[in-house]
């Protein structure tokens, strides 16, 4: 007899971006109708930018096996926890060839056929500044040089009149 394969979903972020040189935990989590099987497998692959073939990234099969070779050699971990239905992994030392799409595939036996799930990484060279805290930095900025004028020109002013009272003073000692 054939067992139907009941839903089995997997999430992730749509989009993540990264500085280059950092470290990033692409989480993935799952759920299952079936409960946990020890034949539960995770397997997440990644496909470049340029479209080339699927590479594979990670593997978890009762243990987590890193790759033997390839771009993420000794650059991935297991951050996951099957118990808590959490697939993640941690991208170490991060690179602009790392731009790309990974998926996160679960199966739990019986439930073999289900959502993969897919997150686009971007790794930037350094953190831009947004327009909107560019316009927050020109008023900020603008607001601190106003208050040191107008602190000036009241000094000024203060330090005049001081001056001007000495010289009456003096007059009309005289």
């Amino acid at each position: 007899a054939l067992w139907p394969a009941a839903a089995l979903e997997v999430y992730t972020a749509k989009e993540v971006n990264a500085v280059n040189g950092t470290n990033l935990r692409l989480k993935c989590t799952f759920s299952s109708t079936s409960p946990i099987s020890p034949n539960l497998a995770v397997t997440w692959n990644f496909q470049p930018e340029d479209l080339s073939s699927h590479e594979p990234v990670f593997r978890y099969l009762k243990e987590p096996y890193a790759p033997p070779a390839g771009r993420f050699k000794e650059r991935v971990t297991w951050d996951g926890n099957i118990e808590r239905q959490d697939a993640s992994i941690l991208l170490w030392n991060l690179q602009p060839t790392d731009n790309g799409t990974f998926t996160c595939q679960v199966s739990n036996p019986p439930d073999f056929y289900g959502t993969i799930g897919e997150v686009r990484l971007r790794v930037v060279q350094k953190v831009h500044l947004s327009e909107i805290h560019f316009l927050a930095l020109a008023i900020g900025s603008a607001c601190v040089l106003m208050v040191v004028v107008v602190t000036a020109v009241i000094i000024c002013r203060h330090r005049r009149k001081k001056a001007e009272k000495g010289i009456e003073v003096a007059d009309t000692e005289l």
